[in-house]
């Protein structure tokens, strides 16, 4: 992604989020741990009931030679899921600006980052593209925090709350002549990873 473009791959370059509500069974979160006291549970069932509630979590959204808005995510630790990602505006329309937020479809639900600080540091950092003249290449990396987009949670992320502290790093080889421009690259890689706690 080139400067503007760029900043809009901060939001989520390679967040497969990963649900652990995925691997867990769709019985009530409340009765789980309460279950496990005379009920007969399993170890696992009872450790995959424990975090359902929350805890660590780590992310990683990316994209592959496109400076579009559609990205791949992933998330585990405290939630395993994964599935698409998709740069927004608050109102859901795809935002190829990567202003905004940044929604997480995954499987067992979806919801939202805020990525528009990140979003602003990355452009800022790719305002003097390119990095390394010589080879007409870049290495940008920023740092920063992407919160849980409050009351955006559907499914099994129904609640979620906490954030992320994330980097969001672009490596590319643009084309020649080096003249940043959206899709003028041979090749590149745009991920959005780090962790933080969330509860839902």
């Amino acid at each position: 992604m080139r400067r503007n473009h760029h900043a809009a791959v901060f939001g989520a370059v390679a967040l497969t989020l990963v649900t652990v509500a995925g691997c867990g069974t769709t019985a009530p979160r409340a009765s789980g741990l309460a279950g496990a006291v005379g009920g007969g549970m399993t170890a696992a069932t009872t450790a995959r009931a424990a975090s359902a509630s929350g805890g660590a979590a780590n992310i990683m959204i990316y994209s592959v030679n496109s400076d579009g808005s559609y990205f791949h995510a992933i998330v585990s630790g405290a939630i395993g899921d994964y599935g698409p990602a998709v740069s927004i505006y608050p109102d859901g329309q795809v935002d190829p600006t990567h202003s905004s937020e940044m929604e997480l479809r995954l499987v067992h639900g979806s919801f939202r980052l805020r990525i528009a600080g990140i979003g602003k540091a990355f452009v800022k950092a790719a305002s003097h593209q390119p990095i390394y003249p010589k080879t007409c290449t870049d290495l940008i990396s920023v740092t920063g925090t992407t919160p849980i987009v409050a009351g955006s949670g559907t499914g099994a992320y129904r609640g979620i709350h906490g954030s992320f502290a994330v980097t969001l790093t672009l490596n590319e080889v643009e084309a020649r002549p080096c003249q940043p421009s959206p899709g003028a690259f041979r090749a590149q890689l745009i991920t959005l990873a780090g962790s933080g706690t969330i509860s839902f």
